[in-house]
């Protein structure tokens, strides 16, 4: 009797459904997300506490000035996006996660500094992407108030991306630089 089971679609498409076709398609990605998952099950609590104090701070650093929590020392004009607080949360998710990679571990070596550049330059773009095109006043010197509603706020979510990507390449550099001493 025929087997009834549906089967995925044959083609690079369909193997996307399968563990096995996703292994084929994309076997250096599997592999990082393997090294690093080890990585970060082989993290000691104090990295663990750096990781959760850092994203707290990124949250209360970016969110204050910016307002999107809102506070008595900073104002709005441009209501936050909607994309703003998944896009910090995510991005302080990651800054905790790539400072919590500077805490020594102790069972291994001094390790060289790699991977820093990229999550200062992640920080600051999350800092642009979620405030308020017309509040910042680096912005506003550029461009004005037109050019920033103009130009500036529909390049926002392009900066979240960008932060975010930066902020996860760099914890993915210092992650295999720390797995590669082991």
């Amino acid at each position: 009797m025929p087997d009834s089971t549906p089967s995925a679609p044959a083609g690079p498409l369909g193997d996307v459904f399968n563990p096995a076709g996703i292994q084929q398609i994309l076997p250096e990605q599997v592999g990082l997300f393997r090294q690093v998952g080890r990585e970060l099950r082989g993290w000691e609590a104090r990295r663990w506490v750096v990781a959760v104090a850092t994203a707290i701070g990124t949250i209360l650093f970016v969110g204050i000035p910016t307002v999107l929590i809102p506070n008595p020392w900073f104002g709005r004009e441009i209501p936050p996006t909607d994309w703003a607080w998944p896009s910090l949360i995510a991005n302080a998710v990651l800054a905790g996660l790539v400072a919590a990679t500077y805490v020594r571990r102790k069972d291994a070596a001094a390790l060289e500094a790699k991977g820093g550049k990229l999550s200062v330059i992640g920080g600051f773009a999350t800092f642009f992407a979620v405030g308020c095109p017309v509040c910042n006043k680096l912005v506003l010197l550029a461009l004005g108030y037109s050019g920033a509603i103009q130009f500036f706020e529909p390049v926002q979510p392009y900066l979240a991306v960008g932060a975010t990507l930066l902020l996860a390449w760099a914890f993915v550099v210092r992650v295999r630089k720390e797995y590669s001493c082991n």
